[in-house]
């Protein structure tokens, strides 16, 4: 059975991405489950640390850039859901090709959401972990 109340078409998911941060830095969305919302980002220029390695604050904004949106998709209309509260481990490194990440519901209550965001290198092998803790408020456009 699906969790999502809205915006469970992938060209309209893609479509919120325009004029933010996850436009600028190439993320998109790959696949909407039953109960979770896959994005990938390229691991590039615009990504990287001096290093050359991916940057641990590019893998949160993935992260909270997926759980978000699944977050907000999760909301009934007139409801909407605002960052509360987001960490990360990185595992590993990654200098090429994309990072995947997977957001799937811990807690879906009225007030707070909390997500566990999974990333994942081209090959299938975890990068970054990371929780984001979200608050549902009221709100009309």
């Amino acid at each position: 059975m699906s969790i999502w109340q809205q915006h469970t078409d992938i060209g309209a998911a893609n479509a919120m991405m325009r004029n933010t941060i996850g436009e600028t830095l190439g993320i998109t969305v790959d696949e909407i489950g039953d109960d979770y919302l896959r994005a990938s980002m390229p691991v590039d220029t615009r990504t990287h640390q001096p290093m050359g390695i991916l940057h641990g604050g590019a893998s949160v904004v993935l992260a909270e850039s997926v759980g978000s949106m699944a977050s907000n998709m999760v909301c009934a209309k007139g409801k909407a859901a605002v960052g509360l509260d987001v960490n990360a481990n990185h595992l590993c490194k990654v200098r090429t090709g994309r990072v995947h990440a997977t957001a799937r519901p811990v807690h879906l209550g009225r007030t707070t959401h909390v997500w566990d965001i999974r990333l994942c290198d081209d090959h299938g092998k975890e990068v970054c972990i990371s929780r984001l803790t979200m608050a549902v408020i009221d709100f009309e456009l």
